[in-house]
């Protein structure tokens, strides 16, 4: 699955199936497009836990992460 990762304020990252980042929380940017790459579950990716992420998307549309701990419910929560 492509997945385009965005860079938010500090150490906050975050990772969506949309080109855009349209639908990431703006309470949590803003974002800046950072760069595209392709998630498959059981294939590691450096910095990613591909299937925390991958079910986040599935679940929610985004993945979040500060200084590589995910705070997706954060986002949820409002």
């Amino acid at each position: 699955m492509e997945i385009h990762a965005f860079r938010g304020p500090g150490r906050r990252f975050a990772l969506t199936a949309d080109t855009t980042g349209g639908n990431l929380p703006s309470q949590f940017g803003p974002w800046t497009a950072f760069k595209s790459l392709d998630l498959e579950r059981g294939r590691p990716q450096p910095g990613v836990n591909v299937e925390k992420c991958l079910d986040d998307i599935e679940a929610h549309g985004f993945h979040l992460t500060e200084a590589h701990i995910r705070i997706t419910d954060q986002a949820l929560r409002g």
